[in-house]
């Protein structure tokens, strides 16, 4: 299986003004960055003239650049946040992708779209999809762990100050989208792919270990 379990346990650091590390939105790697100012050279007047708002940061893994303007990242334009858990049905992944391509302008419609695949994510997993705080608290009887429910609980995505999938909230900023992000993720790795993992790893034992395991199960 191609996809790591722990993937979503790193915490995604989004690119930011003159941070000394951050991930790379051309590598995707928590990599060291490389400020430097932009300037140009006036011929006319034999001069060098700072641009005072401009400044790019080269990354140390991938050595490519980020163009910023002021405090905003011009180049590249670029999805924020974590890519999607493979595993997830498509049509969470499409709202997923398309949360991750707002984030940067429209955190509260970004975060708005994660708490939807919260809410779809749910009913694939057999809930009905009505009530997240529900939902949750019922995959945690499940199995899932409880941390997860209290870090929903923290980014107001269930519990006494929840926000109803679809809607904005105009609290939310896009450090709240990233967290959003994660924790979608951590859902779907908690409850399909380790699951998906160990089918994958049961299924690849040879057939007469196979037999052993049931008829050993069969004595019980």
């Amino acid at each position: 299986m191609d996809f790591a379990v722990d993937k979503f346990m790193t915490p995604y650091a989004p690119p930011s003004l003159n941070d000394s590390s951050f991930n790379c939105p051309h590598c995707q790697a928590f990599a060291h960055h490389i400020w430097h100012d932009l300037s140009f050279y006036d011929a006319d007047n034999l001069s060098q003239i700072e641009m005072d708002l401009w400044r790019v940061s080269q990354c140390a893994h991938c050595s490519n650049f980020t163009l910023w303007n002021d405090e905003d990242m011009v180049y590249p334009v670029n999805p924020l946040g974590s890519s999607p858990n493979p595993d997830m049905p498509q049509d969470i992944i499409d709202d997923f992708e398309e949360a991750r391509s707002i984030a940067q302008y429209s955190p509260r419609g970004a975060a708005a779209l994660f708490r939807l695949c919260i809410q779809k994510l749910c009913r694939h997993l057999g809930e009905p999809g009505k009530n997240i705080n529900d939902d949750i608290r019922s995959l945690v009887q499940k199995g899932l762990d409880e941390r997860i429910q209290q870090s929903l609980d923290i980014v107001r995505v269930i519990g006494n100050e929840a926000v109803h999938p679809g809607e904005m909230d105009l609290r939310d900023k896009t450090e709240t989208a990233i967290q959003l992000a994660t924790l979608v993720n951590l859902i779907a790795n908690e409850t399909i792919t380790k699951h998906k993992l160990i089918i994958g790893l049961y299924d690849s034992l040879p057939p007469n270990k196979v037999a052993e395991i049931k008829k050993r199960d069969a004595k019980k």
